[in-house]
């Protein structure tokens, strides 16, 4: 399409599906050969993005950001700007990700990205991608009546902020139903409340007997599912929906942006980011942001004891290794750990307790097309689809799945990973409690009870991995050329217990210093939830969801 950059259209990592527009990919979310959406190809930035781009707020960043990705002839430009500023006007911070050094001498920051409704990560991207369901919903229904309107029901799998992020993005939303499915049991109490308390009637919250890996099995089962697309218009919200990736690009040009102006910035200086890591999506945000043209230096993988992608990095092997002995060792009930009888283990950081991370895929087809040195750019294309497709039979067939030297080469390229364990991650937690360095860099929040305490920081068990792998790096790439920037995904509150137990023996500590007021009295509200037995399948949850939305419709 002319009126559309080669980066504004999109095609399927798995080669069977080509030239999407934007709206397509935002509302199939997957790709109908099961593969994930990516953009032909990545923009390059401005000759004048330094100059041009440094001053603007964080909204308007994102304007420029997520416009070279989406053609105006699709949403015109002033559109897209309302709404990428309503999308961010409900964050607490007044920059909307705060970056904070923790430690001058190390050059070592955290960016806060837990300063929207939720109080995670996940509400940068699902406040945008309900504002453009939204968007597309209001302008396919103009003039239109009854049963003659676009009716969507979103589906979304959670190991906890997913969940809540989704709902307060899409609640009261017209033509929208929002189903998001928890494995019953494994979530934090504080997680469960900020879903199952969402009264409005587009909200369905489902119970699933299981785990977080059979919650998101039975949403890509639905999505694959012919039966319910001929009733029902499925559409995406966990992060295989290209939208998520998208706006959460933009945190790492605002981050690279505070950190220009700290007085300890050299102009040589070189940036790693470290991600806290279970479905790739966050740091493949950043690879995209390295790809267009943001000079980092590394994007180095965070892993739990669930080291799936630590272990490709160190060996080319991509494969599930059940955990023997004592699954729940080091993890904590009432944080919402879970288990998998195929080896997810148990740990203190249980949003990253996944045994396959989705958007991995996204990063192999990028590996398979860069190696590749003959070939016409559609040769190439299906090349890279062909072997994605290939390793993920592999997977499914065997458990697992090698690539060439190659492909191996090209990921450190860009990469390097860690391993965190439970012991370090509560080590970590100490240490930086304790710790008297805390210096706010840019922006502040305005919630009642901030991570700042006494001068040091209380880190939530996620970004604690985050920041272990800093000191790791640290110590390969040491100040004062090399800045590490660590993403701090979620709130402390969010995971009391494992906070409590790190910090429950320090002087002074209590957790309403850290309780920010929109928590308290919370897991006491109203709560709306159904329960789905393990053995209810695909057949049921295709029930349940014809159920549900038809007596949400019947009631308007």
């Amino acid at each position: 399409m002319a009126s559309h950059l080669p980066s504004q259209r999109y095609l399927s990592t798995r080669g069977g599906s080509y030239d999407f527009s934007f709206e397509d990919v935002v509302l199939k979310g997957l790709a109908d050969d099961g593969g994930l959406f990516i953009p032909q190809e990545i923009p390059s930035l401005p000759t004048d993005w330094v100059s041009s781009w440094h001053h603007l707020s964080f909204a308007d960043l994102a304007l420029e950001v997520i416009s070279l990705y989406i053609s105006p002839a699709e949403i015109p430009f002033q559109d897209l700007r309302d709404i990428v500023r309503r999308s961010y006007s409900t964050f607490r911070a007044p920059d909307i990700t705060p970056l904070v050094t923790l430690s001058e001498k190390e050059n070592l920051h955290l960016l806060e990205l837990f300063h929207g409704p939720t109080f995670a990560f996940k509400d940068i991207a699902l406040q945008f991608l309900g504002n453009l369901f939204e968007y597309f919903l209001v302008r396919s229904n103009k003039s239109k009546e009854g049963r003659e309107r676009t009716h969507l029901t979103v589906i979304g799998a959670t190991s906890g902020d997913t969940g809540s992020a989704a709902i307060y993005g899409l609640r009261g939303k017209k033509d929208v139903s929002v189903f998001i499915l928890h494995p019953k049991g494994r979530v934090s109490p504080i997680q469960e409340a900020q879903m199952t308390t969402v009264l409005d009637a587009n909200v369905h919250n489902l119970a699933v007997e299981g785990t977080f890996d059979d919650c998101q099995d039975t949403v890509k089962a639905l999505f694959a599912d012919k039966d319910i697309q001929k009733t029902h218009k499925l559409a995406a919200v966990n992060s295989i929906n290209w939208a998520r990736i998208l706006a959460q690009i933009t945190y790492y040009f605002h981050s690279y942006f505070s950190l220009r102006r700290l007085p300890s910035w050299k102009p040589a200086g070189k940036v790693h980011f470290v991600v806290p890591t279970g479905n790739f999506g966050d740091i493949l945000a950043g690879y995209f942001a390295k790809r267009m043209g943001l000079p980092v230096e590394k994007l180095i993988v965070a892993t739990n004891e669930n080291d799936i992608l630590d272990r490709f990095w160190k060996t080319g092997y991509y494969e599930k290794q059940a955990v023997h002995g004592q699954e729940a060792e080091g993890g904590l009930k009432e944080d919402g750990v879970k288990a998998h009888e195929e080896g997810v283990r148990e740990t203190l950081s249980p949003a990253m307790d996944i045994l396959v991370s989705s958007n991995f895929e996204r990063l192999l087809w990028h590996l398979a097309y860069q190696v590749l040195v003959e070939g016409t750019v559609a040769e190439k294309r299906r090349i890279a689809g062909a072997k994605v497709r290939g390793w993920l039979s592999e997977l499914k067939a065997h458990g697992g799945f090698g690539v060439d030297p190659m492909i191996l080469k090209a990921a450190k390229a860009d990469f390097e990973s860690e391993r965190i364990t439970d012991k370090e991650t509560i080590a970590t937690i100490k240490e930086f409690y304790s710790k008297s360095t805390c210096v706010a860099t840019s922006g502040t929040s305005s919630a009642s009870n901030d991570t700042p305490h006494k001068g040091g920081y209380i880190l939530d068990p996620h970004s604690a991995i985050g920041i272990a792998a800093c000191l790791r790096s640290i110590a390969r790439a040491p100040p004062p050329d090399t800045h590490h920037i660590s993403l701090a995904t979620a709130h402390p509150a969010k995971f009391a217990n494992a906070v409590d137990l790190a910090l429950r023996d320090e002087e002074g500590f209590s957790f309403d210093t850290v309780l920010p007021e929109q928590f308290v009295g919370l897991e006491k509200k109203e709560k709306r939830v159904r329960a789905v037995p393990r053995e209810a399948g695909l057949k049921g949850m295709r029930s349940i969801i014809r159920e549900e939305v038809a007596n949400e419709l019947r009631a308007l």
